[in-house]
């Protein structure tokens, strides 16, 4: 069976988003562009660290799938999937039939035109390519649309993760159909 990782999609009565993988020309744009996502939630030296982490898509792009969404030539957002091997290594080991979408974001003047569910029906294709059955994603309290959109795609709510300062990570699951 042949596998792309280009998908093109009408998303909007005006719009074409093309979602493949940032070449490595890319990486810098597509990283500046989904740091710039997540800015806005940006409130102290943690997260300043977790915005140049965002932003250094090199240091990722060997380790996972980082997809890119675009419009006429231009990065609109990414998200990063994991299938066999974490980002961070303090992270639990995936198992076998599980993927994780990370580090979704649309550049805050793009939103609301269908940027990330492009992104994330690409990661969800893929992965129902390499086999995973299950879908996991994270994201905090203060992200409400996302959650709005994760619920309405049919994820569901799994235990939080906390870390040792207190920091909350709202866990979400859904099961991979092959048909997606």
């Amino acid at each position: 069976t042949s596998t792309s990782l280009t998908a093109t999609r009408q998303y909007a009565a005006t719009m074409t988003i093309e979602v493949r993988p940032a070449g490595r020309e890319e990486y810098e744009e597509t990283g500046r562009v989904t740091a710039l996502a997540y800015r806005e939630f940006a409130d102290g030296d943690s997260w300043d660290r977790y915005l140049e982490l965002i932003a250094d898509v090199g240091a990722r792009a060997d380790i996972a799938l980082v997809f890119a969404a675009f419009e006429d030539g231009r990065i609109l957002g990414s998200a990063t999937l994991e299938l066999d091997r974490r980002i961070e290594d303090d992270d639990p080991v995936l198992p076998p039939e599980q993927a994780e979408i990370r580090m979704l974001g649309v550049d805050p003047d793009r939103r609301g035109r269908g940027v990330a569910k492009a992104l994330m029906d690409a990661c969800f294709a893929w992965a129902a390519k390499a086999g995973k059955t299950r879908m996991l994603l994270h994201t905090t309290q203060r992200m409400k649309v996302a959650q709005a959109m994760y619920e309405a795609m049919g994820f569901e709510r799994l235990p939080d993760r906390t870390f040792p300062d207190g920091f909350v990570l709202l866990s979400y699951e859904k099961a991979i159909q092959t048909n997606e």
